[in-house]
């Protein structure tokens, strides 16, 4: 067990520094902001709980955002949970059958393989782009980082890969074609 003193002194020096990094992570991660408060003063407990109980950890920025995404987590968790009342009421509402489940079922999955054709087609860097912003959802920032490019490239191969795929949904493969955002007209000059 750690006295007191030490304990509060830890947590002044270790952990109240690092609150501006705790509320940026909590605000990435967690949907409502009305929550944010409350989680920051929740985990503070269980660190210190933690900590008194177990002894003050070697990294305390770890420790607190392990305790901070556990915390999360269980938020998750205790959301997806669902009331016996709540089964009980479904369980009385009429089942009705969906009788046009399997071609919608059909219809998104050809819409699937539609645009997976039409992301082949795209150039390396822009279909690169496309799979990092839509599929693994990262942020246009991020996705620069990433592929080592800069922020000004990765939004406009976005946004011409964006455009590429929407016509060859619309149009068939012989409608895609890559949007530039600058078209040079040379003028021809009298001779």
């Amino acid at each position: 067990m750690v006295d007191e003193a030490s304990l509060s002194q830890w947590f002044k020096t270790e952990i109240l520094p690092l609150e501006r990094a705790l509320m940026a992570f909590l605000r990435r991660h967690w949907r409502s902001s009305e929550d944010l408060i409350d989680f920051r003063q929740d985990i503070y407990e269980r660190v210190l709980a933690a900590a008194a109980e177990n002894g003050l950890p070697q990294s305390a920025k770890a420790y607190l955002f392990v305790a901070a995404r556990n915390h999360v987590v269980n938020q998750y968790r205790r959301q997806q949970v669902v009331s016996f009342e709540l089964v009980a009421d479904m369980e009385e509402v009429s089942q009705d059958f969906d009788m046009f489940a399997a071609d919608r079922h059909l219809s998104a999955r050809d819409e699937l393989r539609r645009t997976k054709a039409a992301l082949d087609l795209l150039p390396a860097r822009c279909r690169e782009v496309i799979r990092l912003r839509r599929v693994e959802g990262f942020s246009a920032q991020e996705t620069a980082e990433c592929l080592g490019v800069s922020l000004s490239t990765v939004e406009k191969e976005f946004t011409h890969g964006m455009r590429a795929i929407t016509d060859y949904l619309l149009g068939g493969p012989q409608r895609m074609r890559r949007h530039f955002s600058v078209t040079r007209i040379r003028k021809e000059r009298p001779s």
